[in-house]
């Protein structure tokens, strides 16, 4: 905490410390389990399970790849294993733009309740 937000703090009131604390910033890893929850969690959880089985296809057709004896059986299992390792990780980065759009959300929120009680 910055000394900046310790004196935003200090001069809150209890009303004001309160939405603070319910509007908090998530960190990292409870903000990426956030993004399982809500109305677009289900979305969250079928990128995940899809990531999962591509990765353990990736690891197999890595695996593959290594015990293969001839050029072109090489070829075949290496590229098959760098394009769904590709695919995988595609689909796993694909949640940080949400996981951005959540944090400036929540930030927004508190602006809003901050208005609101300051106004009523």
């Amino acid at each position: 905490m910055s000394k900046l937000d310790q004196l935003i703090e200090e001069a809150l009131s209890d009303q004001d410390k309160e939405i603070m604390h319910e509007t908090r910033e998530l960190g990292w890893f409870a903000l990426g389990a956030s993004q399982f929850t809500g109305k677009l969690g289900w979305v969250s959880w079928v990128l995940m399970i899809t990531q999962a089985v591509l990765f353990l296809l990736a690891v197999w057709t890595g695996w593959q790849f290594f015990s293969s004896a001839d050029v072109l059986t090489a070829l075949k299992w290496g590229l098959s294993a760098a394009t769904l390792m590709i695919v995988a990780t595609i689909l796993k980065t694909s949640l940080m733009p949400q996981m951005q759009a959540d944090r400036i959300m929540r930030e927004l929120k508190r602006v809003e309740l901050l208005i609101a009680s300051r106004a009523g």
